[in-house]
């Protein structure tokens, strides 16, 4: 009972910072006034890691086991998996830049766990025996771990397609701008247009700049992301095979579930080999990043609302088969 409720208190908590987190990310667009308060969402997204972290170790000792059973407390574990991509030392000096991306996506995913959708898996249930297997926390704490990485990852390379597709447009239209007030036949204001144009040009050229810096970032850290989730997808595929060779005889049955996650390894697999082609990285890798982020839902998510092949244990939980 003590941890039950200790459980429903770390829940409510942990979703109330990530909800004050957001709030501050909104009021931080409305001018740069309000930027000292960058400091207080990263004091956030340290206190949401601890709160989930305490969340599943509370769960996990009155469960008796690693709470990933059910979709309910896979959820709880993806949004653990976003705040400790936050939390990677690798990150501290862009923490401000990937929280944009965290927090968002803890806030949503925590946001459905505890939903009314999902109240009849709140309740931790003993194991069916296919699930009473010490592969189970190996090999769905990889696969969590890995969605959560290639899902940050494939957000960035989605706001580096946003950000370049922007430029392109800009600099389209500004170029016309610019020509027209070049070719203006107007001697009175010749000299006014001139130096319109060369002020316009200045100021192009730094936005320019800025941005190319901009998307330079979201393309490394893109890639440094997805490069740890595609570790952590192959672990966690590697481990599954090994686990259904002892539950169900056979290494890999083209289940749908194996299915989408090998489809998933192929398209990040093309991810990193656009990389290493010749004016491929950046743009048209970003591309290829955004295609596995619907392609990871549908593993991660809609898979499960089907209800169909050996991992269908049940709509919302795995405790029956």
């Amino acid at each position: 009972m003590i941890f039950s409720t200790l459980e429903h208190i770390l829940t409510h908590i942990s979703f109330s910072i990530v909800s004050i987190v957001i709030i501050i990310h909104l009021i931080t667009l409305l001018g740069n006034e309000f930027i000292e308060l960058y400091d207080s969402s990263e004091k956030g997204m340290i206190a949401l890691f601890f709160c989930i972290t305490g969340l599943l170790v509370t769960r996990w000792i009155y469960s008796g086991h690693l709470p990933l059973s059910n979709l309910y407390e896979s959820l709880i574990f993806l949004s653990w998996g976003f705040s400790a991509i936050h939390m990677v030392p690798y990150f501290k000096e862009h923490k401000n830049f990937l929280s944009t991306i965290t927090a968002p996506s803890a806030f949503f995913t925590q946001g459905f766990a505890t939903s009314g959708l999902l109240t009849d898996t709140h309740q931790s249930k003993i194991l069916v025996p296919a699930l009473q297997s010490q592969w189970l926390m190996m090999h769905v704490s990889m696969m969590i771990l890995g969605y959560a990485a290639l899902l940050c990852g494939s957000l960035l390379s989605v706001a580096l397609l946003v950000i370049s597709l922007r430029k392109v447009l800009r600099i389209v239209a500004n170029r016309n701008n610019l020509l027209h007030d070049s070719f203006s036949f107007d001697e009175i204001q010749y000299m006014t247009q001139r130096s319109n144009v060369l002020r316009n040009t200045f100021f192009l050229t730094y936005r320019n700049y800025y941005r190319f810096q901009l998307i330079q970032q979201l393309d490394h850290w893109s890639y440094r992301i997805i490069s740890i989730g595609f570790i952590f997808l192959t672990i966690g595929i590697l481990s599954g095979a090994v686990w259904a060779n002892e539950a169900w005889g056979s290494y890999w049955n083209w289940d749908p579930k194996e299915t989408w996650a090998f489809i998933s390894w192929i398209t990040f697999a093309i991810y990193f080999h656009t990389r290493t082609t010749q004016n491929w990285e950046g743009f048209h890798s970003a591309i290829v990043a955004s295609i596995g982020f619907l392609i990871i839902w549908i593993c991660y998510f809609g898979v499960n609302l089907l209800g169909i092949g050996l991992h269908s244990y049940g709509l919302f939980t795995l405790t029956s088969n």
